[in-house]
């Protein structure tokens, strides 16, 4: 399975592609969509749909997974955020690909253990498991990266890539632990 991750931004979008095996996890490709401050907000938009249309067909992948906005401490900034992430659903959708949306504490805790963890924890751990000789650069491209491993863990918890790759059951060490399987 290829999955293309992407984490939106109206300065620079990260994007990273995947390939999974259900075991192992490889890079395809990552990098950022940078735009010129000098450029006026919808050509930035304009530059981001364009870009990642080109990535997207250039890479077919089988799913996109993006951020989903959580919250953001300025109301402007959320906006502009929400802008950016809509025209990244455009390219997906008009690329005929299903979309999926983790926050970015869910890939955190897929990713690194700890839904708290620093950008540096989540760059060291996508070095980690796709084998790379340096951490991914600049951390948007990191960041994209770690949303597809984190649909990639999802799907492997589902048992979507087949009985082989299914985790093995935690174990209740109480009552209060203990969980249904859903």
């Amino acid at each position: 399975m290829r999955v293309f991750g992407i984490d939106p931004g109206s300065a620079r979008t990260g994007y990273g592609c995947v390939q999974s095996d259900g075991t192992r996890h490889r890079l395809v490709a990552c990098g950022a969509i940078s735009i010129p401050v000098s450029n006026s907000f919808p050509q930035k938009l304009q530059i981001i749909h364009a870009e990642l249309a080109t990535l997207l067909a250039e890479h077919r992948p089988d799913c996109v997974a993006i951020e989903n906005l959580f919250h953001a401490v300025n109301a402007r900034s959320a906006l502009k955020l929400g802008h950016a992430r809509g025209v990244a659903m455009l390219a997906a959708v008009e690329a005929g690909l299903p979309i999926v949306e983790y926050t970015p504490a869910e890939v955190k805790q897929s990713v690194v253990g700890y839904g708290r963890a620093e950008k540096k924890q989540v760059q060291s751990m996508i070095q980690l498991l796709l084998g790379l000789s340096a951490p991914p650069m600049p951390h948007d491209a990191s960041d994209a990266l770690a949303i597809a491993v984190c649909h990639l863990h999802k799907m492997n918890l589902r048992g979507i890539a087949g009985p082989e790759v299914r985790p093995r059951a935690a174990r209740a060490t109480s009552w209060r632990a203990f969980r249904l399987p859903r």
